[in-house]
């Protein structure tokens, strides 16, 4: 499908303008996708980074600073993230016993069952997505937009 044809567009678009609207008609496909798994959860596509980035870091403690930088959407307030996380009961938030400045902050047994749960139905939409690429052509798609966002 040609993206004019997505866009209706009446004018002949740069190879520039197709490829960006390529890339924000693709981010928001993906996006409605994965927010319609993450919606009966009553989570965020943002709240649900934070937690697989905690499950990540096997019972270890991360901070306000480590979860910012590891974030996919780095303008994400990650101190309102958490708190929203503490009252599902998915995170808790602890002072560090080294550092009573430095807030702590643990996926909950409650919030590693539910990234079980869920993981399967993401990567089910995952694999939709790439589903008529090779390997091949999925490395090539990496290079080419690490190329481009840089």
């Amino acid at each position: 499908m040609k993206i004019e044809e997505v866009t209706h567009s009446a004018i002949a678009l740069s190879i520039n303008k197709k490829i960006l609207q390529k890339v924000i008609f693709t981010q928001n496909s993906l996006h409605e996708s994965f927010n319609d798994v993450l919606k009966p959860y009553d989570l965020s596509s943002e709240q649900f980074n934070v937690l697989e980035i905690l499950n990540d870091l096997k019972g270890k403690p991360a901070n306000m600073c480590m979860i910012q930088e590891k974030m996919t959407a780095k303008t994400s307030n990650t101190t309102r993230l958490v708190d929203k996380l503490l009252l599902k009961r998915l995170v808790t938030r602890e002072v560090c016993s080294e550092n009573r400045r430095k807030i702590e902050v643990f996926i909950t047994e409650k919030g590693i069952k539910l990234i079980e749960e869920i993981q399967p139905k993401l990567h089910t939409i995952e694999e939709k997505f790439v589903n008529n690429m090779t390997l091949n052509e999925l490395e090539t798609l990496n290079v080419l937009l690490m190329k481009y966002i840089n």
